[in-house]
């Protein structure tokens, strides 16, 4: 299993300037008096643990982050002064915050904090350094801290200043969420309990290349759902009507193909699918084997016998990966193989039997809208790190973590 350093190789903490990467890029809205409020803390709950840890441990804590894309401009929209309060209602710790995230200022604050305090930094990405990994200025930050602590796995694919020149200059490590994350995508796809089945859904194969070319070497049985399917049906030379499909794809559907029996992957496509001629709530519909799909309909859902073969498939697997959904889950009646499927990888999971492992943006709201994301063992919120994992390649911000 990969080793990487977490806080406990560190050693003592107290009285250290402790420079923590965050990820506290949250939605927010603006009020009608100009304040600006967070609508979704999530992120902020998830690096509260280790901004405990490490208050407990005495250090200082100083908390980066990036918000928005100010494009290396000092856009005082995109400020990070309003998440003080709610990073203090979250740890239960008083947080200060500073205008800025780098000079003799900050650093004169920093030298003046208490063990054990919290200080939030401006916003990152105000110098557009950031986001070159400038050497200078990973210096400059390193000026602020002894040590470096990244908990933002969501960043983990961006070679920045904050994540990898930082973690090259100072004693680094990564924090509690980072670690329980890697923890469990190693899990998952680097030393799996067999047998190992990724669902893979969403609207275009084109968006997923690199996972699918990845992932039919990697599990035993890869399953397509969502718009994707239907390319792969195309490619098979199933008349998909006016479904969403990337005919022009079809060459690179029957490669994937060839590749997953070359690597004794079962991959599996629907049999029968739901099909109706408007893309609307409760629009007229019928369920069809994938042969019968007539010119005017578009597939919006795998079938229920597709739906109820494939839980049965899942009960002989150890080891589950879900990205994205099996059909149109946003409106029904299009969303029934999805909480199908998600709801039985919930009870697999609550019974001990299977490990199920999910990220991506429609994946988080589908198993929401499947009422079992709780059930799952571990559900990432990165986006662009959890596809770049899925797609097995190497996270700059992670290598820097490595172990030697």
């Amino acid at each position: 299993m990969t080793k990487f350093k977490n806080i406990d190789s560190l050693g003592a903490l107290e009285g250290k300037r402790v420079l923590l990467r965050a990820d506290l890029n949250v939605p927010m809205k603006t009020e009608e008096d100009g304040t600006r409020v967070v609508t979704d803390d999530t992120r902020i709950q998830s690096v509260t643990p280790t901004i405990k840890a490490l208050s407990e441990k005495g250090a200082r804590v100083i908390v980066i982050s990036h918000f928005g894309r100010p494009q290396g401009q000092r856009d005082m929209d995109l400020s990070l002064e309003p998440l003080g309060q709610p990073l203090a209602n979250t740890t239960k710790l008083p947080v200060s915050y500073i205008d800025d995230c780098i000079g003799d200022e900050v650093v004169e604050v920093i030298d003046a904090m208490e063990d054990g305090a919290v200080l939030l930094l401006e916003n990152v990405r105000f110098y557009k350094q950031e986001t070159k990994n400038d050497p200078e200025f990973s210096a400059a930050l390193s000026r602020n801290a002894d040590v470096f602590v990244n908990d933002a796995f969501s960043c983990c694919h961006r070679a920045h200043a904050s994540t990898v020149g930082v973690a090259e200059l100072l004693p680094s490590a990564a924090g509690l969420a980072l670690e329980k994350e890697l923890v469990a995508l190693e899990g998952a796809l680097g030393s799996p309990e067999r047998p190992v089945a990724a669902l893979v859904g969403g609207a275009k194969v084109s968006t997923k290349l690199d996972v699918l070319t990845n992932l039919v070497e990697k599990v035993d049985h890869l399953i397509i759902g969502g718009g994707m399917a239907n390319t792969f049906l195309a490619a098979q030379g199933v008349d998909v009507g006016a479904s969403l499909c990337e005919h022009d794809l079809a060459e690179t559907a029957k490669g994937i193909m060839n590749n997953a029996v070359a690597h004794d992957c079962v991959l599996h496509l629907p049999s029968d699918v739901v099909v109706a001629k408007e893309f609307a709530a409760n629009a007229e519909n019928r369920t069809t084997g994938t042969n019968d799909v007539q010119p005017d309909e578009m597939i919006l859902d795998v079938g229920a016998i597709s739906a109820t073969s494939l839980a049965a498939e899942l009960e002989s697997c150890k080891t589950l990966i879900w990205n994205g959904p099996m059909g149109a889950f946003e409106i029904a009646p299009f969303d029934a193989a999805t909480v199908a499927l998600a709801v039985k990888a919930g009870e697999l999971t609550e019974s001990g039997s299977l490990v199920s492992v999910a990220g991506g943006g429609d994946t988080v709201a589908a198993l929401n809208h499947a009422g079992v994301a709780d059930k799952f063992s571990h559900i990432s919120t990165a986006g662009g790190a959890f596809l770049e994992w899925m797609e097995g390649k190497k996270l700059p911000g992670v290598e820097v973590l490595l172990a030697e």
